[in-house]
């Protein structure tokens, strides 16, 4: 996966929460950043390293002090080596001066130098999240994205199943959008994967017939939900009746969806006339919900019958 990075870049993205000023270095503000994979990217940045060489170098007070302590010529070394890296940015944290020796080699190496009062190990946490952001892996799935009684739950099926209308039925019980048509899905972590909407999609549904709806401006805030960890899918499906004869009856049609790696549960809801999906949506989650907490029906079904069975035998 290829990613542009610049100063430019960090200074847009972080501006919410770090106040920085360009000190140096404005001649590099289209510094790239190589081909990285989804493993490397929690050591992009970190306080400033000669051995393992962060691309986003951080100095803080200690580090600033141990440089101007150092003698002239090992620390023109030192910095030589900080700086022919071409790193993405250096960054000055602490509300610190900065020292003109760093100046001098920000201009000279043509890289950006950014100085802020925050700390530095808060400045890297911050960054570390926003590099995360950037090169976690990524999937787009076909399907509507919702919150439906706090998890995240991912409608799919063929088109024309009525994805859309059973979103706009959850909204209208509820429920909360978070994604139509495109949701992306973000690896975040082992077993976790954050999903959002497409910033051209946000907030707007499609369905057949009405065409393009704004679920803000119809059903307020309180019906959209910017992201969501995924927890199950729901997949939307018109059977045959041999198909529909061969469902079991005890477990339903439990299967497993595979998304960047990660196992998701799924469940399959046969679509068919006069059948109330939302409803069936909502006993699905609940279910599902009870389930991940260790209250399972169909055990507890099969343990009842067998004592049944038991006592008529004795």
């Amino acid at each position: 996966m290829t990613e542009v990075l610049s100063a430019e870049s960090i200074l847009v993205n972080l501006s919410n929460q770090i106040e920085f000023d360009w000190v140096a270095g404005k001649e590099n503000t289209d510094q790239a950043l190589h081909e990285i994979s989804a493993s490397q990217h929690a050591t992009l940045v970190g306080h400033v390293n000669v051995v393992h060489k962060n691309l986003i170098q951080v100095i803080g007070k200690t580090e600033c002090e141990y440089l101007q302590n150092l003698e002239d010529s090992f620390r023109s070394n030192m910095l030589h080596e900080i700086f022919s890296c071409g790193p993405v940015a250096i960054i000055m944290a602490d509300g610190i001066p900065v020292p003109d020796m760093l100046i001098d080699h920000a201009n000279k190496y043509h890289i950006p130098l950014l100085s802020c009062k925050t700390e530095s190990n808060e400045v890297i946490d911050i960054a570390r999240f926003y590099l995360h952001n950037i090169f976690s892996e990524k999937e787009v799935a076909h399907g509507v994205f919702m919150e439906v009684l706090g998890p995240g739950v991912l409608i799919t099926g063929e088109s024309s199943v009525g994805k859309s209308e059973l979103a706009l039925a959850l909204i209208s019980r509820g429920h909360r959008l978070i994604a139509d048509d495109a949701p992306e899905f973000t690896r975040t972590g082992p077993d976790i994967l954050d999903g959002r909407s497409p910033s051209v999609l946000k907030d707007f549904l499609e369905v057949r017939g009405l065409g393009i709806l704004n679920i803000r401006d119809m059903y307020g805030d309180n019906a959209l939900k910017s992201n969501k960890y995924l927890r199950l899918v729901v997949h939307l499906k018109r059977l045959s009746e041999k198909e529909y004869a061969q469902l079991d009856r005890l477990q339903g049609g439990r299967e497993t969806r595979t998304i960047l790696g990660i196992d998701i549960p799924q469940i399959l809801i046969p679509v068919a006339p006069g059948r109330n999906i939302a409803v069936l949506v909502e006993a699905a989650v609940r279910n599902h919900i009870l389930s991940r907490s260790g209250n399972n029906a169909t055990e507890k079904f099969i343990a009842l019958q067998q004592i049944a069975i038991n006592n008529q035998s004795s």
